[in-house]
């Protein structure tokens, strides 16, 4: 029997999902493991194809023989042979150590540690914000599909979703910060604080210097959720089970809430999962063009040596995030739409 609420044709036979669940998760779990190996071996390899002698960068423009050359090399593990060097480094990650840091002769995993906050700060409320919006207007546009609001949504979402977010955020800077004609510059032009406050008073001024920035990553994202949810609920709105749940007297809110918009929502669903495995990476650009300390600063910084050990833990970090997130949203599908997983 198809119940209201489920999509038509969606017959729920008691015991199958929960049969079918342990094996969907067991799967879930073995991709998981098989892509963390995946991006290990890739953030070995792939960085060091970057040109560039990480030894000959941290001795730029100091008098250094080459003995202590050899000796840095020595050092750092980069005299030997490549497999070795790559056998050595997956046997330390496994463990969590991530290596040292060739430019701040500081252990990757502290350095990290010391950044994540800042990164967890901006990129988590500008999340937070942006998906709580996109949901809400992708839900009304679509549902009132075809009306002027609907139109102008769209419209502004298509635009914000294709403008790139450092031109953005340049743009924020430009207008907000320096200032343009009658508008007077009100935001810092970057960083995460002024230095010398304490208490509520620094509170307000970390509060401050995110608007800029939390503005950028809010009006891109936001976009991106407004046009999967609205996509995913006009598939839905034409379902049989919509118009039975019409013909039952339902109100045509209460159609929406509790019925239309949890079967739509799936690929919204997966998509905030992947944004919030962003909140490890933040946005690299982003934080680079505020000059906000977190971990998309220091990857650049560690870039422009290149720091292998530095880049190598922040892309282990960046990418085990967005599995972890990608596993969680697909061990939550089966308690979403019990199709799923059988």
């Amino acid at each position: 029997m198809t119940t209201v609420g489920s999509p038509a044709g969606a017959v729920r036979r008691p015991g199958t999902t929960t049969s079918a669940y342990p094996r969907h998760l067991a799967g879930r779990l073995g991709g998981a493991a098989v892509s963390l190996f995946a991006v290990l071996v890739t953030s070995f390899f792939l960085f060091r194809i970057i040109p560039g002698d990480p030894v000959k960068a941290m001795t730029h423009g100091m008098p250094t023989s080459a003995a202590q050359m050899a000796t840095l090399r020595e050092q750092f593990g980069l005299d030997l042979p490549l497999w070795q060097q790559f056998t050595d480094y997956c046997a330390k990650a496994l463990t969590g150590d991530l290596g040292m840091s060739y430019q701040f002769r500081a252990p990757v995993g502290e350095l990290i540690a010391q950044k994540l906050p800042a990164t967890l700060l901006l990129t988590g409320v500008a999340v937070v914000l942006y998906s709580a919006l996109g949901l809400w207007l992708g839900t009304r546009t679509a549902w009132r599909h075809g009306g002027l609001g609907d139109r102008l949504h769209t419209g502004v979402a298509l635009t914000l979703w294709s403008v790139p977010s450092f031109w953005l955020g340049l743009l924020l800077i430009i207008v907000f910060s320096v200032g343009v004609g009658p508008v007077p510059g009100m935001f810092p032009t970057g960083g995460m604080e002024s230095g010398g406050e304490t208490g509520l008073a620094y509170v307000l001024d970390v509060a401050h210097h995110m608007v800029l920035p939390v503005l950028t990553l809010v009006a891109v994202g936001y976009a991106q959720t407004l046009l999967v949810m609205r996509a995913s609920l006009l598939d839905e709105m034409g379902g049989d089970y919509l118009t039975t749940a019409r013909a039952k007297g339902l109100r045509d809110d209460l159609v929406r809430r509790r019925h239309a918009v949890p079967n739509a929502l799936l690929p919204t669903v997966t998509m905030i999962f992947i944004n919030l495995g962003h909140v490890a990476a933040g946005s690299i650009l982003v934080e680079t063009v505020f000059s906000w300390p977190g971990l998309g600063g220091l990857f650049y910084q560690a870039l422009s040596v290149p720091d292998l050990p530095l880049v190598q833990g922040l892309f282990v970090v960046f990418a085990g995030a967005m599995i972890v997130m990608n596993l969680l949203a697909d061990l939550l599908y089966p308690l979403l739409d019990p199709r799923v997983g059988r």
